[in-house]
């Protein structure tokens, strides 16, 4: 009799979990498809000289870029993509003599008009580099460095921030125990995703990436790969890369740039099975670039 009840129980029990598993499955917010996303950054008309306006760089550049997305830029050397990586969080201001004609538009604000707060922008817009530049202090020091900055001084805050941070740059486990050791004793892939913590900690909406994985090997490449693939989730992020297979691997979107213009941007899968471009055929076939 005992044995029955208790079987009775058990069953009642795998029940209610049935019935709390499909509650958490309809409670469970539906993926949105990825053409009823919102556009976070719109590039209108742009068009981007250095030196003064002696030298043009950038042509007529016009792109729609949609939230929680991966967007790789594309193209031979000098064709323009990093220099219009840098312009969606004014990172091109520090060169001298540069000059730009045209909107860059980050979450319906045009980032080029008069007054804007450069610094919240980059705040907003986070950027990691092609190569891994951790600053010469500790591993919990660097990924503080930006909150500390701006304000936060509670050392339960900040613990907290560094954490998450290193937890969502797939690096808390290998460092948790070694967060006051110096920063330039990581691997080179260790020390790219920790400069991926470093700008996460700053709580953007977007992160630039600037040839993130090109002086990695390809386990580390592989793991940054895997992150940015994670990271998509909670940020809108854009690429720029040589490799047509890490292109394939991470974004959603592909522009391809030759010579300054944006020759075609649409879906990846598009873009590198049915281009409508000869320009881009040719160079994602490797006849040129």
């Amino acid at each position: 009799m005992a044995e029955t009840k208790k079987t009775e129980w058990n069953n009642n029990q795998d029940k209610e979990l049935e019935i709390l598993d499909e509650a958490k499955i309809m409670k469970k917010p539906k993926k949105v498809p990825l053409k009823q996303r919102e556009n976070v950054i719109e590039i209108k008309n742009l068009d981007f000289f250095y030196n003064h306006g002696e030298k043009q760089a950038l042509f007529n550049i016009n792109m729609k870029i949609k939230e929680n997305t991966v967007t790789a830029f594309i193209g031979p050397s000098g064709c323009g993509k990093s220099t219009l990586l840098r312009t969606i969080n004014r990172m091109n201001d520090l060169v001298d003599g540069t000059i730009i004609d045209g909107e860059v538009m980050v979450n319906d604000f045009n980032i080029y008009e008069a007054g804007t707060d450069v610094v919240k922008l980059r705040t907003q817009v986070g950027m990691v580099f092609q190569k891994a530049n951790p600053f010469p202090m500790s591993i919990y020091d660097n990924v503080a460095f930006g909150p500390r900055n701006q304000g936060v001084k509670d050392k339960n805050a900040l613990n907290q921030i560094v954490e998450d941070a290193l937890k969502k740059a797939a690096l808390w486990d290998n460092v948790k125990d070694f967060l006051k050791d110096s920063a330039l004793g990581l691997s080179g892939g260790q020390q790219q995703r920790l400069c991926i913590a470093r700008a996460i900690a700053m709580r953007p909406k977007i992160l630039l990436m600037d040839e993130p994985t090109s002086a990695l090997d390809p386990i580390a490449t592989l793991k940054v790969e895997e992150l940015i693939l994670k990271l998509k989730e909670e940020y809108t992020i854009v690429i720029v890369t040589h490799s047509m297979a890490q292109a394939t691997r991470v974004s959603d979107y592909t522009g391809f740039f030759l010579q300054g213009e944006l020759v075609e941007f649409d879906r990846t899968k598009k873009i590198f099975t049915n281009p409508k471009d000869k320009k881009t055929e040719d160079y994602i076939s490797g006849r040129f670039g």
